[in-house]
């Protein structure tokens, strides 16, 4: 390993393997670049003052995504490689995965060796397997492992003859739980081979589950899908309901000081659109809808819910032209879209536009979703939750459909290996969802605050109601009253605008259900928020969401006369 200032270990494998749970273990330290959604999306730094460990993405390759690209950049860079696999597919990982590190410096760390330790010779095939390929293999319970800098670190060397590294397993032993004996064994790496003839002859596949069936999996999937949504709307209305107010209260006085102040501060802070006046629904709302988000999607992805569900739901994803892997990155919009759009990294080169389109359309955020609930609330009406999210889903669904290249629809899911489920840890669970958090806090909400002072500071000097008049007379097409322009022009800068629909100005209370329903659909899908439009700047192109908006602002006007007519027509 090298010597410089640090110990630099890249850690290489397929997806699921358990390389981030390896790198935590191995240094008790949160990454410096942070995952997405239970999928590292980039190459991560975990360090400690003597050890760098680099958590590189899952090389899928069986589909060309910028994940794979960016494990592949970090292996040309590596200096030291620990090849993580599986212990249940050994044999598969191993030929796909030893050419890729051939004559690079390392070793094989051998994941999830408990589902394979009762295998009869399981134990002498790690044996042969290390005096065949010339480099350690250690299999390992990275669930359970020490981390080093608990331990007191693992820098220097030893001589070959002084035997097997502290740790390593000899035959019959169990797993590697100690930090150490990893690090002792790459300090004595050799070159990696580019194939061995060593055969484990084994794959160790998960029993069959529901999410298996061809009938009930896809409903099953789909409801597991939707279970954060309801839990959202259940906190909606028992908690943050009754939240809202007390907290609304309580800075009364903070905003009634804050109008005293000179006019554009005045607007800032204790205006309509002033922090005070609506940085609450940030954190009674925004931000408790964003936690459920991240905790469920964290506890999916730790106990191996996620795979599952991918694989139920693609092969009805893949007829409107994404993949059950792109669904998922949809679903974890509902929590914030930032770290959504960034986690179709992972999707395949064919589908990751598609499927940025699709959470740009149709996942309701952490602002969105919260800011409709409590529209549906203010109007004595949130039985439409339920009719509002039947329609964004059928709506999204078509608007994929018509705007995913042919392609798309022929796309395969990628996965090589059916996933076990297991109970997740709550360590597993927050190290999931603590990425996703971490993106809320140093991406979305600068964005937020910065949302806030540009609006603020517009409505003090009168342009944003002539941004509302201009849309006036469009207001007319969808049976709304004109004073509903304003919220939806004010929606697309930041999704919590829709909750200006409860304003008694705009007079929605005397509205019915379905020009209630109208006027939150179009506030919610005519535009994404900005903080959506930059990220998908940064990752895709400028040129790219100019078009994506023009489709947008198109399909939403088109569903939105749809179920406009086609409601009172019903009802």
């Amino acid at each position: 390993m090298s010597r410089t200032n640090r110990d630099r270990v890249v850690l290489v494998g397929k997806e699921s393997v358990g390389k981030s749970a390896l790198a935590a273990g191995l240094t008790g330290a949160i990454p410096a670049d942070a995952n997405v959604g239970g999928s590292t999306v980039a190459s991560e730094r975990y360090r400690t003052d003597d050890l760098e460990v680099i958590d590189t993405p899952g090389i899928t390759l069986e589909a060309d995504t910028e994940t794979t690209r960016e494990a592949l950049a970090s292996l040309e860079r590596a200096e030291t490689v620990a090849l993580v696999v599986s212990a249940t597919d050994l044999d598969r990982e191993l030929a796909d995965l030893l050419p890729l590190v051939q004559g690079r410096l390392g070793a094989v760390i051998v994941t999830h060796w408990d589902k394979v330790r009762a295998t009869d010779g399981a134990t002498s095939v790690i044996t042969a397997l290390e005096g065949d390929l010339g480099v350690p293999v250690l299999p390992v319970d990275a669930r359970r492992l020490s981390c080093v800098a608990t331990d007191g670190g693992a820098r220097g060397g030893r001589s070959a003859d002084d035997g097997p590294a502290e740790g390593t397993p000899a035959a019959g032993q169990p797993p590697v739980t100690d930090g150490r004996g990893i690090l002792e064994a790459l300090h004595h790496a050799d070159e990696f081979p580019g194939g061995t003839a060593v055969r484990a002859g084994w794959t160790i596949e998960p029993p069959v589950r529901i999410f298996e069936h061809p009938l009930l999996g896809p409903v099953v999937s789909a409801l597991v899908l939707l279970a954060p949504a309801a839990v959202a709307v259940w906190f909606a209305n028992t908690v943050a309901g009754e939240l809202d107010p007390l907290v609304g209260s309580a800075l009364e006085p903070a905003v009634a000081w804050a109008e005293t102040l000179p006019g554009p501060l005045a607007a800032v802070l204790g205006g309509d659109y002033g922090l005070l006046s609506m940085g609450p629904f940030l954190f009674v709302w925004a931000l408790p809808t964003m936690l459920i988000f991240a905790l469920f999607m964290g506890a999916y992805s730790a106990s191996g819910l996620t795979m599952c569900v991918t694989t139920a739901l693609h092969p009805l994803m893949r007829r409107v032209g994404l993949t059950g892997r792109d669904l998922v990155r949809v679903v974890m919009g509902f929590g914030c879209n930032v770290p959504a759009v960034t986690s179709t990294r992972g999707c395949s080169d064919c589908t990751r536009c598609t499927t940025i389109s699709a959470i740009s359309f149709g996942s309701a955020c952490s602002y969105q979703f919260p800011a409709t609930l409590a529209v549906f609330a203010a109007v004595g009406m949130a039985w439409l939750v339920v009719p509002y999210l039947a329609i964004l889903v059928a709506t999204t669904l078509l608007y994929v459909r018509v705007i995913a290249p042919a392609n798309a629809r022929t796309t395969d899911l990628a996965v090589d290996r059916r996933s076990f489920l297991e109970w997740p840890r709550p360590s597993a669970i927050w190290r999931e969802a603590r990425s996703s958090i971490a993106s809320f806090v140093t991406t979305a909400l600068p964005i937020f605050v910065g949302i806030c002072i540009a609006a603020a500071l517009l409505e003090y000097v009168g342009l944003l109601d002539r941004f509302g008049s201009v849309l006036e007379p469009a207001m007319t097409a969808f049976a709304l009253p004109t004073e509903a322009a304003l919220p939806i022009v004010f929606a697309a800068i930041r999704k919590d605008g829709i909750a200006l629909l409860t304003a008694e100005t705009v007079g929605l209370a005397v509205l019915s259900p379905v020009d209630v329903l109208v006027a939150v659909y179009l506030a919610g899908v005519l535009l994404p928020c900005l903080v959506t439009a930059i990220t998908v700047a940064r990752e895709v192109s400028v040129r790219f969401v100019a078009a994506m908006l023009a489709r947008q602002v198109g399909a939403a006007i088109g569903f939105a006369l749809v179920i406009a007519w086609v409601g009172r027509l019903l009802v």
